[in-house]
């Protein structure tokens, strides 16, 4: 039987294949040797279905259909990574392979990669283990390898990943929405165009308002005196 390591990108994979001594010999999507096969993601695989992909009702922006709560989420693979997903499946799924190191990167965002290639390849009757590393060092991979716990012992930092992916969902969706068929024609009017998007992220809101927060510091900036001290002092015996 094998053990397939998957890590989330290709450069990561060679670090990999390279403490493993497994050859170089790229296959598609792949490497094997006699006991190891490495694969890899290319980032995110999969993504949250777009509101349509419900119900095609929802793929016209209206107040009707606010706010928009699925009680089930969709997913889907990405369009442009389609080939790479079919292999890293197939690979998954293989009868050969008893054991999947996964070794996407150590942190939330990595856990949450793999846990939904792993939803959505099906994955079944497979032992599944967590590599967790700081570094790519041939040391620190092995390390990561020998020490790998079973999966499950992550099961909450998935679901905080899985969270934070459903509520910025939700609040791009609603809000981006919302705000648009409210106040689009006002913005586009005051920009000079024919029409505008308003988008809301529950990241990229917040730096734009400190963007623009800067932006106003700037332009109400009001120039004042300022002045240095100079002075010499002498010893007088003290």
């Amino acid at each position: 039987m094998k053990k397939l390591f998957i890590a989330e990108k290709p450069s990561v994979a060679a670090e990999f294949a390279k403490a493993l001594k497994v050859p170089t010999g790229r296959k598609n999507g792949y490497l094997e040797g006699d006991n190891v096969i490495v694969t890899w993601c290319v980032g995110h695989l999969i993504t949250m279905s777009y509101p349509e992909k419900y119900d095609e009702k929802f793929k016209r922006w209206s107040l009707d259909t606010l706010p928009f709560l699925p009680k089930e989420f969709k997913y889907e693979v990405i369009d442009g990574v389609k080939t790479q997903f079919d292999t890293v499946s197939k690979l998954l799924n293989r009868e050969d392979v008893d054991t999947i190191y996964i070794c996407t990167d150590s942190g939330r965002e990595g856990e949450y990669i793999y846990r939904l290639v792993d939803m959505m390849a099906g994955v079944k009757d497979k032992v599944r283990k967590r590599v967790w590393i700081d570094s790519q060092t041939e040391e620190e991979i092995r390390r990561g390898i020998k020490d790998a716990k079973d999966w499950s012992y992550y099961d909450n930092l998935s679901a905080a990943a899985f969270l934070r992916a459903k509520e910025d969902y939700l609040m791009g969706i609603n809000f981006s929405r919302i705000l648009t068929l409210k106040y689009s024609r006002n913005v586009a009017n005051f920009l000079k165009l024919d029409r505008a998007v308003l988008s809301v992220g529950r990241v990229m809101t917040c730096v734009v308002g400190m963007v623009v927060n800067r932006d106003r510091e700037i332009r109400n900036f009001v120039k004042t005196p300022f002045y240095k001290v100079f002075a010499k002092f002498e010893n007088l015996g003290m």
